[in-house]
């Protein structure tokens, strides 16, 4: 690693001292500022000549910041003759808009992977991006590493009775995640599926809460396999429950926009986005394909940002369909605006678990009583010695470090 470099920006400096422990080596030294107009200023001032430099820098609560420095290092790097500028990106930022919800919109991850490009990059590393085909808006190569083996050993040192655990996922679009995990820890698997919104015809309270449980013939079981309930507010609502609605409150408002793609399917981030826009009146329901009674759940997604489907999904497990515990899992703990205080008042859950891709202010770390970090530079320092040496990094997606 003589001649290897690691550079890092101001989005995570947590990471950046990890990786360099466990690297050997410290980081090279830079100024980053930014004058009084904004702009972003970079000065390095260790020699990259013929060095391989590796520049760490996530996505941050300052994305815009956070990018644009990054574009900045790589430019300087590539001014100062290093031989090969690789971008580290635990978090890929924008990688939520890989592809077009509408006629007008932005495919705004490739424009990303441009601006990269055009910068000088020769490679990326990344983890867990939002959608796999991401890789193709790249000229360079891009190795997407996964936090699963992390967080499948986490699973096997502190849940008890992780044998008998489901793992679940809160949406049909992860699936695929889902089912990985569950053969690579040899468990069962579950899906979660809430329908498009249907207006409700009440006029000033709910009293028709209805939890419907259909049975699908199982020679093995005669357990429920598909439990449906109704939600509103952002929570599963009791048969008793009763919520006044004053009439005059309706209004053009209320009307929950299409957003979906072309093709008429919601997608997995559509489908959160329509949850957490929906009006007050406007009424859904989330079925459970799987059976999870008296068993430890496990609820995954590969990034925490929003509580609201999380909460739902939860409420849901465990009133509707007898799970005993809900741990809700992620790679990015990204926790926008309050959602780490909503799901820490979420009796329904036990446990939040993520990975430290994506920073994490102390205090929120601190004063939470369910938050659990797993640390993940030791993935990503390898996979940068393995780059270094030229060595395969295959190893890196089924081993834990």
């Amino acid at each position: 690693m003589k001649s290897a470099t690691v550079i890092g920006g101001t989005s995570h400096p947590e990471l950046l001292r990890l990786i360099s422990q466990r690297l050997g080596k410290e980081p090279c030294r830079v100024s980053l500022k930014r004058f009084s107009n904004g702009e972003t200023s970079v000065e390095i001032h260790d020699s990259v000549r013929d060095k391989d430099v590796f520049v760490l820098q996530s996505g941050s609560s300052t994305v815009n910041d956070s990018l644009m420095e990054l574009l900045v290092m790589i430019s300087a790097c590539k001014g100062g003759s290093a031989r090969r500028i690789t971008a580290v990106m635990p978090y890929f930022p924008y990688s939520k808009q890989s592809k077009k919800r509408k006629y007008r919109d932005a495919i705004t991850a490739r424009m990303v992977a441009n601006l990269l490009t055009v910068a000088g990059v020769d490679h990326i590393i990344t983890l867990d991006l939002h959608a796999s085909q991401m890789q193709g808006f790249f000229t360079r190569p891009v190795d997407n590493l996964y936090a699963e083996p992390n967080i499948a050993e986490w699973i096997r040192r502190n849940v008890e009775d992780w044998q008998e655990a489901v793992v679940v996922s809160k949406s049909p679009g992860g699936a695929k995640r889902v089912t990985s995990m569950a053969d690579t820890l040899g468990l069962e698997f579950a899906l979660c599926n809430t329908d498009r919104s249907r207006r409700s015809h009440f006029p000033a309270t709910i009293n028709d809460s209805i939890v419907e449980e259909e049975r699908v013939p199982n020679r093995h079981s005669e357990r429920p396999r598909i439990h449906t309930s109704k939600y509103l507010l952002g929570h599963i609502v009791d048969d008793e429950d009763v919520v006044s609605t004053p009439v005059s409150n309706f209004s053009e408002d209320c009307t929950l926009e299409n957003t979906y793609s072309q093709g008429g399917c919601p997608s997995d981030d559509e489908e959160e986005e329509n949850i957490i826009s929906a009006s007050i009146f406007t009424e859904r329901m989330i079925t459970l394909v799987g059976d999870v009674r008296g068993k430890t759940t496990l609820l995954m997604d590969d990034m925490i940002e929003n509580p609201t489907a999380f909460v739902i999904a939860a409420e849901h497990l465990v009133k509707r369909c007898g799970a005993k515990r809900v741990i809700v899992m992620g790679s990015h703990g990204i926790f926008q605006n309050n959602c780490l205080e909503e799901l820490e008042n979420c009796n329904c859950i036990e446990q939040i678990v993520v990975t430290n891709t994506y920073p994490i202010k102390p205090e929120l770390i601190a004063q939470s009583t369910k938050l659990a970090v797993i640390d993940i530079s030791g993935v990503l320092a390898e996979a940068i010695r393995r780059t270094h040496n030229g060595e395969s990094i295959s190893f890196l997606f089924k081993k834990a470090h």
